[in-house]
C-alpha cells in the first residue's frame, strides 16, 4: 500500500481532457471518458484498469499486471500498489486505457475528444505522480 496513492492518481487522471472522476460502486474512485469507465482505484492498494482483452492477455502474460481480482476472464487488469514504481506504472496503464477510450468515444460520436494542449509523453505522465 502506498499512502495517498488514490489522491495522487486522481489528481493526474481527472486532469486529462474529458475525464470525469467519481465514486465507484464498490468503493474508491473511478474515472470515465464519455460514459466509458477507464479504471478505478480501491483505497491506496489496488487499481483496476480496462483494456481490450487481447491487450489484457499480453499484460498478464508478461507479468506487467494481474488478471482482475474479481473478473479474471474479462479485459480488466489489477495492479497492486506496493512501490512508487507501481504507482507510476498504474498511471501509464491508465493513460493507455484513456487513449483506447478516446478512440472509441470519437468513433461512436463522430467528434474527437480534445487532446491535451501539450503532447503527453510517458515521461511527463510519470513526472505528474512524483
Amino acid at each position: 500500500m502506498i499512502k495517498g496513492a488514490q489522491g495522487k492518481i486522481d489528481v493526474v487522471v481527472s486532469g486529462w481532457p474529458g475525464v470525469t472522476s467519481g465514486a465507484h460502486r464498490f468503493g474508491g474512485t473511478e474515472w470515465r471518458l464519455g460514459g466509458r469507465e477507464i479504471g478505478h482505484i480501491h483505497g491506496d492498494e489496488l487499481v483496476d484498469i480496462r483494456f481490450p482483452k487481447r491487450l489484457r492477455d499480453e499484460l498478464v502474460a508478461a507479468h506487467r499486471a494481474e488478471a482482475h481480482h474479481g473478473r479474471p476472464d474479462s479485459g480488466w487488469v489489477t495492479l497492486r500498489l506496493e512501490t512508487d514504481d507501481d504507482l507510476k506504472w498504474a498511471v501509464v496503464l491508465l493513460r493507455s486505457s484513456y487513449e483506447f477510450a478516446r478512440q472509441r468515444v470519437a468513433g461512436r460520436t463522430g467528434r474527437p475528444v480534445p487532446r491535451p494542449k501539450t503532447a503527453s509523453t510517458a515521461a511527463k505522465t510519470l513526472a505528474e505522480v512524483t
